[in-house]
């Protein structure tokens, strides 16, 4: 018997000391994102680098919607309580109510989230959940257009509103988050014509006075886990490809650690001749905006010409691997890979969705 357990030890030991895989839910979501890595190919890669992101079958990985929307209740994907527009909200003067509605929109927007892929649907809205909203630009001129989708013209009360927002959609969970949070549009994005090709131009003050503290409030109280870049430049240089912006200022000096997506069709606005101009070809415009802070593109100028920009030299494959990680520890930090026992926000039924209590609430925020 003694022998028999001698020939065995070298084995027992082995297993003992397996290696973990991005399977492994005891690590943090970004150690689980970094060894998922290890297991793909660069085709592999640049095809997740997408709003609707491809599926790696091998892996288990599923095609995932990073484009969903949650702006004053889960919008485009069927019945779900309406709330006050975001003006109405910020008019409330009351955090705690902003809160309790965004909790409420955010069990609405899982309940949606299961629906959807336990009934196997395609193509809808809440395939993910990562909502990009709030909107916490500066509403400075009616003549915007977007009136309804900000929280007013003062960057305290926006930065306020937005917290409690942040707060209701991304949950209490010590490890895992109920949705994603966006602050959109990085920075001085206030109007609409030539958004994809003008220049916001102003000096430090003026940037850092009025345009930015509500989307600094939202990372250092709020916590948020994602940034979008605006369409419109920042002092001549494109705010998706803007150092200053999105590391400087977001990463070193906040310590943002999430992911930035582009707003759709950005990456396209930093090469193009009628727009930003800003480099000449699509390649370069992948690198430039990879290199300088831009983690996943809504729209498919990432997936096509990210390989063609390794290639030519243009960026490394580990600035891929930067970005790619941040974006997979968003997916890993809402529980999409685990066991649905583990997750307690799984447990959210479609029962939640525009119930009583949730339109009586709808009608408080309303008085």
């Amino acid at each position: 018997m003694k022998r028999k357990l001698i020939c065995w030890l070298p084995l027992l030991l082995l297993i003992g000391c397996s290696q973990p895989t991005y399977r492994t839910t005891s690590l943090t979501p970004d150690k689980r994102a970094e060894l998922l890595l290890k297991e793909l190919t660069l085709e592999e890669k640049v095809a997740l680098m997408m709003d609707t992101s491809q599926p790696v079958e091998r892996l288990g990985i599923k095609p995932y919607n990073w484009w969903n929307e949650a702006l004053h209740g889960v919008a485009r994907a069927g019945i779900a309580t309406v709330f006050p527009i975001t003006m109405g909200m910020a008019s409330t003067f009351d955090d705690k109510l902003v809160e309790d509605v965004f909790t409420v929109v955010s069990d609405e927007a899982r309940a949606k989230y299961h629906n959807a892929h336990r009934e196997g649907r395609r193509g809808v809205r809440c395939e993910g959940l990562t909502f990009w909203t709030p909107n916490v630009n500066i509403f400075r001129d009616p003549r915007w257009g977007r009136d309804e989708e900000n929280y007013g013209e003062d960057p305290f009360l926006t930065g306020k509103i937005a917290v409690e927002y942040i707060k209701g959609m991304q949950g209490d969970d010590p490890k895992y988050y109920k949705t994603i949070a966006t602050a959109k549009h990085f920075a001085a994005n206030n109007y609409e014509k030539g958004r994809h090709s003008t220049s916001s131009d102003m000096d430090a003050r003026n940037l850092r006075e009025y345009y930015l503290p509500a989307f600094e409030m939202a990372v250092k109280e709020g916590n948020v886990r994602s940034v979008m870049s605006a369409y419109n430049a920042l002092n001549g240089i494109p705010c998706g490809a803007n150092h200053e912006l999105l590391i400087d200022i977001l990463r070193t000096e906040w310590g943002f650690n999430g992911f930035v997506t582009s707003d759709c069709g950005a990456v396209d606005d930093v090469y193009q001749s009628n727009r930003h101009h800003f480099v000449n070809t699509a390649a370069e415009a992948s690198a430039v905006s990879i290199v300088n802070g831009e983690d996943l593109n809504c729209g498919n100028t990432f997936q096509d010409y990210c390989k063609e920009a390794i290639e030519k030299g243009y960026m490394q494959e580990a600035d891929l691997d930067t970005a790619l990680v941040r974006v997979f520890e968003a997916r890993f930090s809402v529980g999409e890979f685990d066991n649905a026992s583990n997750v307690p926000w799984r447990s959210i039924s479609d029962d939640v969705l525009d119930c009583e209590e949730h339109r009586q609430l709808a009608y408080k925020a309303a008085q």
